[in-house]
């Protein structure tokens, strides 16, 4: 049979040697199969031939694992893949107490009780007292039970002025850690500050202006040796035997200020004549009939280092005290206005008297007028240049900061402040 008319497939596989599609390319990297590997690149390769020739597929492995491959039916499952745990972060959980206590500290107020919340383990941390060692709460209304809360906390440093205090419910009966406090002209009934007091023993900075106290409360002040500053100025409410028995023992006071208290002429003597030698600065001024020349002298005997001195509004003292008063060999600060039966004309031998005297206070005694004058008589004496005692005081009086008011206890600042 011609070559011509024979079928395609019987064809010799070197018959299409001379056509152009049997011109070499390039060879192939896998390694042909039997003896009919070089024509399988021309265009009419027989697709047998190619299929003959081609490599055997590789068939998937069937691994019969889990339940879609049972009944020999076959399921291709694709399993996620499991994904690798960050091991970047930190959790809060792993952190011990002293770290986590270290971060708390920088907390503001309102912060870290909103934290206390959030698990025991927080709350407990949140509360321990070495976060709470100074707190101011000033502005806070109801503050009955925020004051029993922070008692608890073991505070050294305690400034709310100006509060209003419900009654306080105690639980236990430990002495409390409060060495400086500030309740200044608040709204406390006298049993809850009662409840307070009586479990002080370390107080050495305390100022209850304005308030109505008693017996108990005075005698519980009595108890706390180391006092140094004491701030009374218009209290009520306690007896003159009170005021004898807690300067005596109070022997520590360096600062006292109990002016304007209602006190009558014996309350007046179991100050002057119980007082420790150690006081350098004392406000004992609104005692306009209860104040004499004999209390001015025990004054002088008790205390001989005074300082700063405040004698304002006695009127029953007269010119014939600066005699007396010029035995403080180290008295700065005197002050004596209102005090209206000194002449002006004896205020200008005050510089001879006390050669040390830098201030002098002596409001209503003079006019407007006459105090070019006594500055001339006095050139290296300041009249009239503090309006405000600020003996004992844990804030100075006037004293601001821009718009807000100064909020330092004793020349520092709490550091767990509550902003309204």
């Amino acid at each position: 049979m011609p070559t011509d008319s024979m079928p395609l497939q019987d064809l010799p596989c070197l018959s299409l040697q001379g056509s152009v599609l049997s011109q070499p390319k390039k060879v192939n990297k896998r390694k042909s199969r039997g003896c009919f590997g070089e024509g399988l690149d021309t265009e009419c390769t027989p697709t047998e031939l190619i299929q003959q020739c081609s490599p055997r597929h590789k068939h998937q492995r069937l691994i019969s694992k889990g339940k879609e491959n049972d009944c020999n039916q076959f399921v291709l499952a694709r399993r996620p893949r499991k994904r690798k745990e960050s091991v970047s972060g930190i959790s809060w959980d792993r952190l011990p107490d002293e770290l986590l206590l270290k971060i708390l500290f920088y907390l503001p107020l309102r912060d870290l009780l909103r934290m206390s919340i959030v698990c025991k383990r927080w709350h407990r941390l949140v509360f321990d007292e070495s976060l709470w060692h100074s707190v101011d709460l000033e502005g806070l209304t109801h503050m009955g039970a925020a004051l029993q809360q922070v008692l608890k906390t073991r505070v050294q440093r305690l400034r709310c002025p100006r509060s209003f205090v419900e009654e306080l419910h105690f639980t236990g009966t430990g002495p409390l850690q409060i060495v400086q406090m500030d309740l200044s002209s608040s709204i406390i009934p006298t049993s809850a500050l009662e409840s307070i007091i009586c479990r002080c023993r370390l107080l050495e900075y305390l100022s209850l202006e304005g308030l109505q106290l008693s017996d108990a409360i005075i005698n519980s002040l009595a108890k706390n040796p180391n006092l140094l500053q004491l701030n009374l100025s218009g209290c009520s409410g306690f007896s003159a035997p009170a005021v004898a028995d807690m300067l005596g023992s109070c022997t520590s006071i360096e600062q006292l200020n109990i002016s304007w208290c209602q006190f009558s002429s014996n309350h007046v003597k179991s100050v002057v004549n119980n007082l420790s030698s150690g006081v350098t600065h004392l406000n004992l001024s609104g005692y306009r009939e209860s104040m004499t020349l004999d209390d001015v002298k025990a004054l002088v005997v008790r205390c001989p280092q005074i300082i700063t001195l405040d004698l304002s509004d006695s009127t029953l003292l007269m010119a014939d005290s600066f005699p007396v008063l010029a035995q403080l060999q180290s008295l700065l600060h005197l002050s004596l206005s209102r005090c209206y039966h000194i002449h002006l004309a004896a205020l200008t031998d005050l510089g001879k008297m006390f050669p040390l005297l830098s201030h002098l206070d002596v409001f209503g005694l003079m006019h407007d007028g006459h105090l070019p004058t006594l500055k001339k008589e006095l050139p290296h004496v300041s009249i009239n240049s503090r309006p405000f005692s600020n003996i004992a005081r844990p804030t100075p009086a006037g004293r601001t900061v821009g718009l807000f008011t100064d909020r330092t206890m004793w020349n520092k600042k709490c550091r767990l402040r509550f902003k309204p």
